[in-house]
């Protein structure tokens, strides 16, 4: 009889501990009863959250490969998980007082907001193409439900439904380009793949690599694989965006980086071409399609797509560099979205959401403080110095002019002076636009936790920003040859 070596579970322990996190978490919620056990299953989930990030800091140094080579751990995977966690621990702070305000308490939600984000980690963490399907499948499932989590509204089952069956296709087409790539190259394997890869690729490789790249814009909202976007955002539930927002951008962008760095580094100069063209495409039509926006969350995922683009730029740049620019652009771009989100969940009139920009109108008369913060993440979204967003540009662009890619730095910078018009109008109609019905009073304890961690970041990041910036150097630096 055959025996086969238990893997080293060492690696993979703050996944491990998710998901058998995310087991309990179902038994407590039947037996605790609806009202109770969202409560609980939150704050259960935010601890447990805390602790996967613990054990991700204290865990193996150096680069670890388990389970037979599908699974790998390393500084690059560590900073990247950490922003995961970080994300999905603010979301589950944003959510709690807004479910319970929208009627859609239920466990599931927090129960789904951890099993999505295990699936997130074992994308960042995928040492193989199967490995990759897998979490990115187990991420992509828990999304499609959190889409349409409150049941009773047309927008929201509208866009789960549009979410899953466009996020059907790019799993299909992601799927179809790892077999093209096993197929003539033989190996699943990132490490084989890597060593095989090397000089001049066949045509069916290329093929593979295009479609796995077409099944991963889809997942970051790349042009001219967005369209999903604007209407999921604007149709999902507030938290459900903001999550959508942070988290699995982030992740998706980390897989990105490494499937490109490590089993696709040899064809650098094959894959840059198509990254140049998604990310210029991904800059200019955010920039210009924002413009006419009047839904503050149709506005945001615009943003989105658009900042997207301008990590693009640093990845495309294919250098320890430009790879430091992207881990550190994410980081920053998930406080700026974190503090922005927070505003639109305040947006409340009469006891309901609003979400035109319109029904910001002389904010800064009526809510003052609300006012300043809505504008310092603008300013910041737009890159205007000295604030972080600025600087994480900056990181992106001067990693793209160092490789060659002068024009693509250009066209960035173009595009967030284009992109700047649609951030000033919102503080323009916040300080300037005759007052609208003012929104109702109060903000919830967890809301004023994230405003005022993304407000501090946000305005303060230009103090010390080569702390971050080593952590993103040391990440980059694990995935170089």
């Amino acid at each position: 009889m055959t025996s086969y070596p238990l893997p080293d579970l060492a690696p993979a322990l703050p996944e491990l501990w998710l998901a058998a996190l995310a087991l309990a978490l179902v038994v407590v919620g039947v037996f605790a009863g609806k009202d109770k056990a969202t409560g609980l299953l939150s704050w259960l989930a935010g601890i447990g959250f805390a602790i996967a990030a613990v054990l991700i800091v204290i865990g193996p140094d150096g680069r670890v490969v388990t389970f037979n080579g599908m699974f790998v751990t390393d500084s690059f995977g560590a900073f990247m998980k950490v922003l995961v966690l970080i994300a999905s621990m603010f979301s589950l702070v944003m959510a709690r007082d807004y479910l319970a305000r929208e009627g859609v308490v239920r466990f599931e939600y927090p129960l789904l907001i951890v099993l999505a984000t295990v699936g997130m980690m074992m994308m960042i963490s995928s040492n193989d193409l199967i490995a990759l399907y897998m979490g990115l499948e187990l991420q992509s499932l828990s999304l499609y439900v959190l889409a349409a989590f409150k049941r009773d509204s047309v927008r929201s089952t509208e866009a789960g439904l549009k979410y899953f069956v466009l996020g059907a296709l790019s799993s299909g087409m992601l799927l179809y380009g790892c077999s093209l790539v096993y197929g003539f190259a033989g190996s699943t394997s990132f490490e084989a793949l890597a060593q095989s890869l090397q000089g001049q690729p066949s045509l069916g490789v290329l093929v593979g690599l295009v479609f796995i790249l077409v099944g991963l814009a889809f997942k970051i909202s790349a042009v001219p694989f967005h369209m999903w976007t604007p209407d999921v955002y604007e149709g999902a539930p507030t938290s459900v965006s903001a999550f959508f927002a942070m988290a699995p951008k982030i992740a998706a962008m980390g897989l990105l980086i490494r499937v490109l760095a490590e089993p696709f580094g040899g064809l650098v100069h094959s894959w840059q071409q198509i990254t140049w063209f998604i990310s210029v495409a991904s800059m200019v039509l955010a920039a210009f399609a924002a413009i006419g926006q009047t839904n503050v969350k149709r506005l945001l995922a615009y943003s989105s797509i658009g900042h997207v683009g301008y990590a693009l730029v640093g990845l495309t740049a294919g250098t320890a560099d430009g790879f430091r620019g992207v881990a550190a652009y994410m980081a920053i771009y998930l406080f700026m979205t974190l503090g922005t989100f927070s505003i639109v969940l305040v947006m409340r009139r009469q006891g309901r959401m609003v979400e035109e920009i319109s029904d910001l109108a002389g904010l800064s008369r009526s809510r003052p403080v609300l006012a300043f913060v809505m504008g310092a993440m603008m300013f910041s979204l737009a890159g205007i110095p000295p604030l972080a967003g600025f600087i994480g540009k900056l990181f992106v662009f001067r990693a793209a002019v160092d490789a060659g890619f002068i024009v693509l730095a250009v066209i960035g910078v173009a595009s967030s002076v284009v992109s700047a018009f649609y951030y000033l109008r919102v503080v323009k109609v916040m300080y300037f636009d005759e007052p609208a019905e003012a929104l109702d009073r109060g903000v919830s304890p967890g809301l004023t936790v994230t405003l005022g961690v993304s407000f501090a970041f946000t305005m303060l990041y230009f103090i010390w920003p080569g702390l971050l910036l080593d952590y993103a150097g040391q990440a980059a630096a694990a995935l170089m040859p």
